[in-house]
């Protein structure tokens, strides 16, 4: 038997509507501490020690990107403020000067392709270690080094198209990046190319009939099987580790010769009396 219809009693639903409202107010005061934070949740924990992980890896794994034995990098120099008189550098061997030079072009150019050991990876990169073409006639080595390769290299195997980089390269940086390429990483040939010789390899490239494009094994045999033009410089020449150019040696002091046998003595002149 149902129970017989009875009307909606307004006071009834608002006293109820207001019982839940006061239930769901508790609730929520229940779920937040007194000190009004809120706990951290197991993903947010979990998200927050990989990242610290993966940073302590970079971090001590990272090389030499994050040392911190030095102020500074090797091979750093720092500018003179505005206004102030700028320390000359002391001197360095030519060799170790050039060399300076050309690890820092290596690193910003050469070393994405050919790996930090110059060895490439022998299938699109090859190596300049022990090259024929690197360690042989200068004039040959700078046109690979700013107009690139295309075809075979030195061993006769095809790796691909080298990109040229001779684009805003100076001379000091060619001169750099040839020396050391052909003083480190196993080869020793003991030479500096000088910012002279640099300067005429950048000539010879600009008259280039095919200006431009890369070079190839036939234009390199037959056009530029040569030495650079240049006057050469000693490994040990002191030079100017920012221009690299030769430093003047420091004036001897002047050597009196002594008189001729039988010509008189110079007179010493008289002391003054007081």
């Amino acid at each position: 038997m149902s129970e017989p219809y009875q009307p909606n009693d307004p006071a009834h639903s608002a006293a109820a509507t207001d019982a839940s409202l006061d239930q769901a107010a508790a609730a929520r005061e229940k779920s937040i501490p007194e000190n009004g934070n809120q706990p951290i949740s197991l993903w947010t924990t979990v998200i927050c020690g990989a990242v610290l992980i993966v940073a302590g890896l970079i971090l001590g794994y990272g090389g030499n990107r994050f040392s911190y034995n030095s102020l500074f990098r090797d091979g750093y120099v720092r500018t003179a403020p505005p206004g102030s008189v700028a320390t000359p550098l002391p001197p360095k061997p030519a060799l170790d000067a050039y060399m300076a030079r050309g690890k820092k072009v290596f690193e910003a150019k050469c070393i994405v392709c050919h790996g930090p050991d110059a060895k490439g990876n022998g299938v699109t990169f090859p190596s300049l270690v022990g090259s024929a073409w690197a360690n042989g006639e200068t004039e040959r080595f700078a046109m690979i080094v700013l107009n690139g390769l295309q075809g075979p290299a030195s061993n006769g195997k095809t790796y691909g198209v080298m990109t040229p980089q001779g684009i805003g390269m100076t001379a000091e940086e060619l001169a750099g990046i040839m020396t050391y390429v052909r003083n480190h990483f196993g080869n020793t040939k003991g030479d500096v190319i000088t910012t002279e010789m640099a300067k005429a390899a950048i000539n010879i490239s600009a008259a280039r009939k095919n200006s431009g494009q890369a070079v190839t094994a036939a234009e390199l045999t037959a056009d530029h099987v040569n030495a650079l033009p240049g006057k050469p410089v000693a490994a040990t020449t002191l030079v100017d580790p920012l221009t690299l150019e030769p430093v003047p040696s420091a004036a001897a002091p002047p050597v009196t010769a002594p008189p001729a046998a039988g010509a008189p003595a110079a007179a010493t002149p008289a002391a003054k009396v007081p």
